[in-house]
Order: C-alpha cells, then structure tokens, then sequence
C-alpha cells in the first residue's frame, strides 16, 4: 500500500532514500529533519541514521507493487540529488520510475547542477516530472539548470517562499507551486 500524504499536490510519498544536509536558506526549518528525528527516537528502521543519507534497497522497487496509478512525490524525507548519493543508486530509482509508467512521479531538488550534470543519463519517461525548489531571487539560477534537463514536465516549487523573485520567467516551466513556511519558528510570508 502507498504512504499517503497530507502534500496538497500529490497523493502518496515514496522514500528510496532517507537524510539530507542544508544547502540554503529554504532548509533553515527542514520539516523533514523535525521528522526523521522523531521516527528515530521512535525507533523506525529506517530512520536509525536520524537524518544522515541513508538509502532502503527494500522500498527501492515498492512503486511496482501499487497497482492503482498516482501521483508519487519521490523522497520526500531527502533530495535524490544529494552529493552523498551514488550515481548508481539514483540510475536504480529513475529505473523503477520508468517501469513503473502508470504512476506519476514528481522529483524535487536543491541540486539542481547535480541534475543537470546527470541528466543525460536519465531515462526522461513523460510520467517522470521534475522539479527544482526556488526560495527567494539568490536561488533563481536553479531554474536555468532545470530548463537544461531533459525532463518532459518541469516545475518549480516556490516554498518556502522567503524573499521576492523579480522577473520570474517561466518559460519551458510546466507548474509551479507556490507557498510558505509552516511548522515551528516558521518566518512569514509577505
């Protein structure tokens, strides 16, 4: 069965991989960290690293034992592009991605030169949509490395939307979600 989610702009939550490490002033509240040490001290397996990179070969193939399409948000508790992430292992996840075409899934990063670098090698099936967090003006460039990839459907998620984004081109972007910081010591949006 799929980990549904209370994302309002996806339906389930698929984690190849858990743990992160902050890269700018988006991850400053990191939800996902508050998370992944609470499961810890609950004693969840996959979660005994708290939030170190941590990749669950057993969950790696579990999208193509649901059977009913949706729409998949893809590490939500971690960023696929991690420079901590083995190449092989990101080429394992976007393979289960492609074979898994009833189901949409939607990638999301910070790393964006990573996924730019990559891209070549990854199989750009039209269900596999990707996309690239944008917090403020200083963090626009990760749109430009986006539109590079060979991605079918681009999008751009504006939250934490901390700061203005003047001129915002969206051209070759497909969506974009937009929002503010939630959780404690979240800052406000204006």
């Amino acid at each position: 069965m799929a980990l549904s989610s209370s994302i309002e702009w996806t339906e389930s939550t698929w984690n190849p991989l858990t743990g992160c490490t902050k890269v700018s002033s988006g991850c400053a509240n990191c939800y996902a960290e508050r998370m992944a040490l609470r499961l810890k001290a609950m004693g969840n397996p996959n979660y005994t690293n708290g939030f170190s990179i941590s990749m669950h070969e057993s969950v790696l193939e579990l999208p193509l034992r649901w059977r009913k399409p949706q729409t998949i948000f893809v590490n939500s508790m971690s960023d696929l592009f991690h420079e901590d992430v083995p190449e092989d292992f990101i080429l394992q996840v976007f393979d289960v991605m492609r074979r898994a075409d009833w189901h949409r899934f939607q990638i999301l990063t910070k790393r964006s030169e990573r996924l730019m670098a990559l891209s070549p090698q990854l199989p750009w099936e039209p269900h596999i949509w990707m996309g690239v967090t944008v917090e403020d003006q200083n963090y626009t460039f990760r749109i430009d490395h986006l539109r590079r990839t060979g991605a079918n459907v681009k999008f751009l998620s504006l939250e934490p939307l901390l700061g203005p984004i003047h001129n915002l081109n969206l051209q070759k972007i497909d969506w974009v979600i937009a929002g503010g910081e939630s959780g404690p010591k979240s800052r406000p949006i204006k």
